[in-house]
């Protein structure tokens, strides 16, 4: 058993022992949703005050608005009553450090974990790789409020969404922990 394994069960084991929260809802209770990056930096549950039971968060690479990101909404409005979505990408993001001919590049020559340095990625894995890479939209970032905006545009203009439900758009600032809006997608994203 890794230690890594052993850190969590016994984690989960102290959580357990205490645990006092089965009573609650399915439904989200404050009614609201966010979209965001999966980067370990970012605690959803600090940065937008939320307990358990209040919110439902959905985490990507990026917190872009993949079609699955966008199943999600959709089931947490249909199913579960949600009525507004934040969708909160954050400065000094990994997406911002590669694109789709990188990604798929390294995945060529291997599957192993790549490096990087002041000349860039490097795989440095045995092999075999994969092409495959080269048919994923990676969803890479070049500009933070350029993409929060067009993942907003994104949500808004599904067919599945809603046109009443108000979508905000937000950059996460990981050196001071404050919620930057992004007019443009605010815009984008009022309700209808």
């Amino acid at each position: 058993m890794s230690k890594i394994l052993q850190e969590v069960l016994a984690a989960n084991q102290n959580y357990a022992a205490r645990f006092d929260k089965g009573g609650l809802a399915l439904p989200p209770a404050r009614r609201f949703a966010i979209l965001t990056c999966m980067d370990a930096r970012l605690d959803p549950a600090k940065y937008a005050g939320l307990s358990e039971g209040d919110a439902h968060v959905i985490r990507n690479a990026g917190g872009r608005a993949s079609d699955d990101a966008i199943r999600s909404l959709v089931i947490s409005h249909k199913l579960l009553g949600t009525h507004e979505w934040f969708v909160i990408h954050h400065t000094d993001c990994g997406m911002e450090l590669f694109n789709n001919d990188i990604m798929a590049d390294l995945l060529s020559k291997s599957l192993d974990t790549a490096t990087i340095d002041e000349h860039g990625w490097h795989d440095v894995g045995a092999g075999p790789g994969s092409a495959e890479g080269r048919y994923i939209n990676w969803l890479t970032i070049k500009n933070q409020a350029e993409s929060v905006t067009e993942d907003v545009r994104r949500i808004r203009a599904h067919a599945l969404v809603p046109k009443h439900i108000p979508i905000y758009g937000f950059v996460y600032d990981v050196k001071s922990g404050k919620l930057v809006e992004v007019p443009e997608a605010i815009n984008a994203g009022r309700a209808i």
